[in-house]
């Protein structure tokens, strides 16, 4: 397995079948089990909403693989978000802690020219600027991370099945008829979650 996601949702495959869904806690356990019987031999765990894989130790007993799920949610709990940075120092009576990060920016002197003169100079205008192109293009966002989801889940799952380059094409084309079209064939567990992901993916983007 590859990479480390401690989400709330998930979904379990063992080949092209899916073995079990929902809490990251239960789907553990669930797919612990399959294993133990023999019954799961090749097992990916992916992120609900990113399609990330989710690495799960399944050594020991079916506690051991609780206990340790627990100790990693614990410990990455405990790392502030800001971690590794230096909030912005007060410079003065009555400055409040933003707890902004200071990162070097490189502007053409026109564009410092132009910051400097906004109200509360370079710094305010600039996380301004900032907040209007999130809010601006927060849909344009949601809908490139739900396609993302969707293309890493159909390349881990579906990168060698019938019409994959032709329901990526279609994808990012956001033509949600011919991507039917495409995975129709495929798998039915892998079909109906591409589909489900896809509900996100070819959202009207406003």
């Amino acid at each position: 397995m590859m990479k480390n996601k401690n989400s709330g949702s998930c979904i379990a495959f063992d080949g092209m079948r899916c073995i079990a869904s929902g809490d990251l806690r239960e789907v553990a356990v669930g797919v612990k089990k399959l294993i133990d019987r023999g019954e799961a031999l090749t097992v990916l765990i992916f992120d609900d909403q990113s399609s990330e894989i989710v690495e799960i130790d399944f050594r020991g007993s079916a506690d051991d693989v609780v206990e340790r799920l627990e100790r990693k949610t614990v410990s990455q709990g405990s790392v502030p978000e800001t971690s590794g940075t230096e909030p912005e120092p007060r410079q003065g009576p009555g400055r409040p802690k933003l707890g902004v990060v200071p990162r070097e920016v490189t502007l053409l002197p026109r564009h410092w020219e132009w910051l400097n003169c906004q109200p509360g100079g370079a710094s305010v205008a600039l996380r301004k600027l900032v907040e209007d192109a999130r809010r601006a293009n927060s849909e344009q966002d949601r809908l490139r991370a739900s396609q993302e989801s969707l293309y890493r889940f159909m390349s881990a799952m579906g990168g060698d099945l019938p019409g994959f380059e032709e329901a990526s094409r279609a994808m990012f084309a956001r033509d949600a008829d011919r991507f039917i079209e495409m995975i129709e064939c495929w798998p039915a567990d892998i079909r109906d979650h591409a589909r489900k992901l896809g509900t996100a993916a070819f959202r009207s983007a406003s």
